[in-house]
């Protein structure tokens, strides 16, 4: 390392808390890149931020590649020094109080050892650079019932490290409810309740970022004009009132490449960790934080019968493959079977296959899906969607398999075993009673 004049501004905080107001944050970007600060970071997106193609009310209709391009960025702070971002669990001896400093010096930056999404490798990587376990149709998981697609509840799911919740809605007398196909097959109860379990365990991870999916099921229906009856404007009450609006990230652009998206340091130290996107009938319009997933995420073909898995485009259609490598992705690699129940045909889980399914690798296997989709565009998928994530053979399979597409060591313990927050974050020593968050811009002179 050579010699600098270096200036450290350091940012404390006790405890479990984490940055909150705006207007106190300091974030930096890895390399030559803009640093935003104050209300900057938090940009209010209008209508001017959007190409007219991009935003209103609209379904996956007549899409083409031109039209999923990106748009016009929201004004932001800029500044072309190189910075980086650093949180830290642990005391350090070399910085105290706030402090700022210049001096030339050969000193070696502090070291990251709080996991962010249980890596503390992850803490510097763009949430677009990471493979992250998504559990498929999270809220469904009632006992003996054909509908369901998970074992364990949305709180033990984060326990465990889903961190990309997915699950298809309904209205049932105006009031949304997580439902599968048919809220007579399956209803697990309220988006409201869901969302506010959700939000519970937001608030006690603070160094977890987190993607919820919002399957809009009623997504044809519409009024006596023609309007649509659910859009993304009706999930706002069920997810203010459970309490995940202060946690709400609010990108700066409603199609975002897979370069646009910040770090998970710069996102926990926001404390804006929780991205929404919705299937079909967005409206960034009127609620610009849930972006529509086919502008940002490509998904591989949806709900399979057969174990080959293929690691091409499902939906949206008609994109190039100029656009797909510029967005992230998601692969399917649920198995189902057909069925015909109550007069409905529909698929369900393969539980028999799932030990297969969910493995490392052989023939219909996530790992060998992973593998063949990092080999077919030069970069792992950004989401792996399963069912039963917690069947495989053996505890944390699928876990694992996204750990080697990240290339780090997959060491915790899995499924179902409720942990404390005291055993998900890194403790620090007995000398400090209190996390540490540091956030250090290293200027070079």
């Amino acid at each position: 390392m050579g010699r600098y004049t270096m200036t450290w501004n350091i940012l404390w905080l006790t405890g479990l808390a984490v940055a909150q107001e705006s207007s106190q944050e300091i974030i930096t970007l890895t390399g030559s890149a803009r640093v935003t600060t104050g209300a900057d970071a938090t940009p209010t997106l209008s209508l001017s931020d959007f190409s007219a193609s991009t935003i209103g009310t609209g379904t996956m209709a007549g899409i083409s590649g031109s039209s999923m391009a990106p748009n016009a960025t929201a004004p932001m702070s800029s500044s072309t020094t190189e910075n980086s971002v650093i949180v830290i669990g642990g005391p350090t001896t070399t910085m105290s109080g706030n402090m700022t400093a210049s001096s030339t010096t050969t000193s070696a930056r502090p070291s990251n050892t709080q996991p962010c999404n249980n890596y503390a490798e992850f803490c510097s990587r763009k949430y677009s650079n990471i493979t992250e376990v998504c559990a498929h149709n999270s809220p469904f998981t009632r006992k003996n019932n054909a509908g369901s697609n998970q074992a364990y509840d949305v709180t033990q799911q984060l326990n465990d490290g889903i961190r990309m919740l997915q699950g298809q809605t309904h209205s049932v007398n105006g009031t949304l409810h997580y439902c599968h196909t048919s809220c007579d097959l399956i209803d697990a109860g309220t988006v409201e309740d869901y969302m506010r379990d959700v939000a519970t365990w937001v608030e006690a991870h603070p160094f977890d970022v987190i993607t919820i999916i919002i399957g809009n099921g009623d997504y044809e229906s519409k009024d006596s004009a023609g309007n649509p009856l659910v859009t993304s404007a009706n999930y706002v009450e069920p997810i203010t009132n459970a309490g995940l609006m202060p946690y709400i990230y609010q990108p700066p652009k409603t199609a975002m490449t897979v370069d646009d998206w910040p770090t998970l340091g710069e996102l926990i130290i926001r404390g804006k960790r929780v991205i929404f996107f919705i299937d079909y009938n967005f409206d960034t319009n009127t609620v610009p934080w849930m972006l529509w997933e086919f502008y940002n995420i490509w998904e591989t073909p949806f709900s399979p019968t057969d174990n080959s898995f293929p690691c091409e485009l499902g939906r949206p259609a008609g994109i190039s493959e100029d656009k797909m490598k510029s967005m992230m992705y998601m692969a399917n690699h649920n198995l189902n079977v057909e069925v015909s129940i109550a007069g409905f045909s529909l698929l369900i889980p393969n539980t028999v296959d799932l030990n297969v399914t969910n493995g490392l690798n052989g023939t219909g296997s996530l790992g060998l899906m992973t593998n063949t989709c990092t080999t077919n565009w030069d970069r792992p998928p950004n989401f792996l969607l399963v069912d039963y994530y917690n069947n495989g053979p053996f505890n944390g399979s699928v876990f694992k398999v996204a750990a080697q597409a990240n290339n780090v060591t997959y060491n915790r313990e899995c499924c179902g075993k409720a942990r404390s927050l005291a055993t998900i974050l890194v403790r620090p020593s007995t000398t400090y009673l209190g996390l540490v968050v540091a956030v250090a811009a290293l200027l070079l002179m």
